[in-house]
């Protein structure tokens, strides 16, 4: 592995462009806040370190240079945190728009980050990073700036929804104020991002008129694509299936990881044992791995419904879109409905047909809870015969116009009164144990 560039600390001068490829490794100190000032005491989105290197795509560097920051942002409990974004500066040199690219790399190791993939870490999980390229390409080529942050925290916090929009909202604010960007307060925002990538844009959108007025001011609209709203509907969803049943424990950690909780103590032996397995995973070593795992395989007889556990009840609740507020700024959503396709064929009560990972009716709900909430340009796609995978297809070109053209200015498209009856997205009872 390549020696680290040196790191900006704040207030230093900004360093020369870094002549090798950084560490990408846990003990790489450009992640790591260090200062004498406490971090508190630093408002959201100060920029604490800088460093600048190629942009590697499988650990081969590339004429491409990569601004990369740490940064000061909130947890999902509402305490201070250091995170990393990366920017990109547009191949024009135009400094006026950008859009903030959320990356689906879904795991619960921070070595499979964006960040420690463009920085040359190569992983498994960091697999999915540097494949997102091809999404990322076609907005360089088009003269956006592109910033990348690693929106599940440096403890990979895999769908703790509120804290991947805090990541990416004070992302924004942190890749304004650094003067290598190029970027500053009159820049324009767009927010792009599918499935995981998904959570963190819906997120931000969310919750940027409240967390971050000064971001959601410049925000021209987001556009995402296979988006989880409720992760109670979504774990019924998969129970069983044979490609998705993986998330399961995946959800487990990453809701014990982000709020604290420990929920080891509801797990059977066999429930361990994936636990374990999957501590330092990625969506790679779960897809597929866990063909027909239950929750009930996993939990202890008399946790057999998930709602009897209240810490986890009350996690869940918390990351539930629904119960979030309605952005302020145009979305374009696109959704696919052929699970069945890749391989979950359930069609519960409440809950009905999804990708196969998200739940339709869902994502439908909340669109239309948009509309009726004071969004009123939300345009919404729903692919029928395509699965959460084949669905990009469809929805990354549709995402990438319908961006252009709020950055044009032009007047966004609605299908508000059109997009068809969904699910509840009441918060989750709790259950008696069995």
């Amino acid at each position: 592995m390549a020696t680290a560039p040196a790191a900006t600390a704040v207030a230093a001068t900004p360093p020369a462009a870094a002549p090798a490829a950084a560490a990408a490794s846990a003990s790489d100190p450009f992640y790591s806040y260090g200062g004498s000032e406490p971090l508190s005491t630093f408002a959201p989105g100060a920029v604490l370190k800088t460093r600048t290197l190629p942009y590697h795509i499988v650990g081969i560097p590339t004429p491409l240079k990569a601004i990369q920051l740490l940064y000061r942002t909130t947890d999902a409990q509402g305490r201070p945190a250091a995170n990393v974004t990366t920017v990109v500066r547009s191949l024009t040199g135009d400094s006026s728009k950008a859009v903030s690219y959320q990356s689906f790399y879904d795991s619960l190791n921070p070595q499979d980050s964006p960040s420690r993939a463009i920085a040359g870490g190569v992983t498994l999980g960091g697999a999915i990073p540097n494949a997102e390229a091809l999404f990322m390409a076609p907005l360089l080529l088009q003269g956006y700036n592109l910033v990348i942050p690693d929106t599940e925290g440096q403890q990979a916090n895999f769908a703790a929804g509120p804290e991947y929009g805090t990541n990416t909202l004070d992302s924004i604010r942190a890749a304004t104020r650094a003067a290598e960007t190029g970027l500053d307060s009159t820049t324009s925002f767009g927010l792009l991002g599918y499935s995981g990538g998904a959570i963190a844009t819906n997120w931000a959108a969310a919750l940027a008129p409240s967390y971050a007025p000064d971001v959601n001011r410049r925000l021209v609209g987001y556009a995402e694509g296979g988006l989880l709203v409720d992760p109670a509907h979504n774990l019924k969803y998969v129970d069983g299936s044979l490609a998705w049943s993986g998330v399961i424990p995946m959800a487990v950690i990453g809701v014990s990881r982000s709020y604290g909780i420990d929920l080891k103590s509801y797990l059977n032996s066999y429930g361990l044992s994936v636990y374990k397995d999957l501590e330092r995973g990625s969506i790679i070593n779960a897809l597929g791995h866990y063909p027909g795992l239950t929750w009930k395989k996993m939990a202890k007889p008399e946790y057999a419904d998930p709602n009897s556990i209240p810490a986890f009840l009350t996690a869940m609740n918390k990351l539930n879109l629904g119960s979030a507020a309605t952005p302020s700024v145009p979305g374009f959503i696109g959704q696919g409905n052929g699970g069945v396709f890749e391989g979950t064929f359930s069609n519960r009560p409440g809950i009905g047909t999804g990708d196969g990972v998200m739940v339709a009716g869902d994502v439908r709900s909340l669109a239309r809870q948009y509309c009726a909430t004071g969004s009123s340009a939300v345009k919404y796609n729903q692919y029928e015969l395509l699965s959460h995978t084949g669905a990009t297809l469809a929805w990354a070109p549709a995402a990438l116009g319908w961006l252009g053209d709020r950055f044009a200015g032009r007047t966004a498209p609605s299908d508000c009164g059109r997009i068809a009856s969904g699910n509840s997205l009441a918060p989750e009872e709790p259950a008696p144990r069995s």
